[in-house]
């Protein structure tokens, strides 16, 4: 007993040193954005909203915001799609191969970013699209289909699979069936992967810093303040940028969690 307890406030300890490590920067540059000092040095100066207000009056950065929204929006509609039917075709037929159909399915995400940015830049050149906006969707909806695979098959596979032929036998055809049973069970999981791609979209840097050319994302405005001085304005936007994920991230794993519960309940 003793030692169950033990494992268990070792594993707390642990866990908590984990979330230290990953946040304790971002809320130190959270905390940053807010300083009137130019450099982040301590102590700290006064509070101030001048870093905030740069943002705000900064053409550049809505260019950059309105650029990031059209692309996490476009691309997690289109990756969500395509992850939906890909799981609906794992889930409802039988087939040769399907083991490789599945991991060609999953293979983006593994996939170093650095390759695959170049691999989409050479192909978007060839076929002569490169540096546009829909270069940035097209490149996103590739890497964040899997995601929304991977969540909308997990979902799927709670499913009865008698649900679909019972709507058969009193007369549904497969679309009625589809649009009357299949999505509304899946429709929390399908939401959650809309959240969960867009994050990935919003925040992606490595894909859309090679292939967006004149049309820059957030991520890509400050790895461009970066290579200037230093600018507190980073801080604000980095804020921005961690809110917005952080968001849609926990809406997505909420969704998920409360009906995978309630389902098992």
């Amino acid at each position: 007993m003793r030692r169950d307890r033990l494992v268990t406030w070792l594993l707390r300890i642990y866990l908590a040193l984990i979330f230290l490590f990953v946040f304790v920067p971002i809320a130190t540059s959270m905390v940053f954005s807010f300083n009137s000092d130019r450099f982040p040095s301590l102590p700290l100066g006064g509070f101030t909203w001048h870093w905030y207000d740069m943002v705000y009056k900064d053409p550049d950065t809505w260019e950059a915001i309105r650029t990031s929204l059209l692309v996490a929006l476009t691309s997690s509609v289109l990756a969500t799609f395509i992850g939906f039917c890909t799981a609906y075709t794992d889930f409802r037929y039988r087939f040769r191969f399907k083991g490789a159909y599945l991991a060609l399915a999953l293979l983006p995400p593994t996939i170093p970013l650095i390759i695959l940015a170049l691999a989409m830049l050479a192909w978007f050149s060839k076929i002569g699209i490169s540096g546009r906006v829909g270069s940035i969707i097209v490149a996103h909806t590739v890497l964040c289909a899997p995601f929304a695979m991977a969540v909308i098959r997990l979902r799927l596979q709670q499913m009865d699979r008698d649900l679909e032929s019972a709507a058969w036998n009193l007369g549904a055809n497969e679309l009625a069936a589809m649009r009357h049973v299949v999505i509304p069970f899946t429709l929390p999981s399908i939401i959650s992967a809309l959240c969960l791609t867009m994050a990935v979209s919003f925040d992606e840097f490595m894909i859309a810093w090679f292939v967006s050319g004149l049309n820059k994302t957030v991520p890509v405005m400050i790895l461009e303040i970066l290579q200037g001085n230093v600018d507190p304005r980073i801080n604000a936007i980095g804020s921005f940028v961690f809110a917005v994920t952080v968001t849609l991230v926990v809406v997505a794993q909420l969704l998920f969690s409360a009906k995978t519960t309630t389902t098992r309940s």
